[in-house]
């Protein structure tokens, strides 16, 4: 796929951590976008590839990469691969929100399913990102004890 200059982007699928992201790239260079979720357990299962709930919650590009594409990019491959998963897409992310407002309907006729968010889904992003804080703040402490 190419962003509106032409140049070929990449979007990868980054898990592993209580927050995971779809990453974009651009021309094999480094990553200049996310699109950040969590899998959430609101309707019983997390997500993965037998479905269960993804949050995404936020959805950034470096201002430097701007005006290419690129968030909407990330937004579609996200979706799309949602669908590929059989995951239900919670929009916390107003990129997100505002896609699903505008495009739901062909979404859904594509095959995705997505819901509004709900208190324990923004209970469960902001326990992820105080672990995920935590976890940078132990490596960081970590790294400072081996130098």
């Amino acid at each position: 796929m190419k962003d509106r200059t032409g140049a070929p982007v990449t979007v990868t699928l980054n898990t592993g951590g209580p927050i995971g992201a779809y990453a974009v790239q651009v021309d094999g260079g480094p990553v200049v976008g996310r699109a950040d979720f969590v899998d959430g357990t609101a309707g019983g299962s997390s997500a993965g590839d037998d479905g269960g709930d993804r949050v995404f919650f936020h959805t950034e590009v470096d201002e430097e990469y701007g005006g290419r594409g690129l968030a909407g990019i990330l937004v579609r491959e996200a979706l799309a691969d949602s669908i590929r998963k059989n995951i239900v897409v919670v929009p916390v992310c107003p990129l997100f929100a505002a896609h699903l407002e505008k495009h739901g309907d062909e979404y859904v006729a594509a095959g995705g399913v997505f819901r509004q968010p709900a208190r324990d889904d923004i209970a469960q992003v902001t326990q992820a990102v105080k672990e995920q804080r935590a976890a940078a703040r132990e490596a960081r402490r970590a790294n400072r004890a081996s130098e």
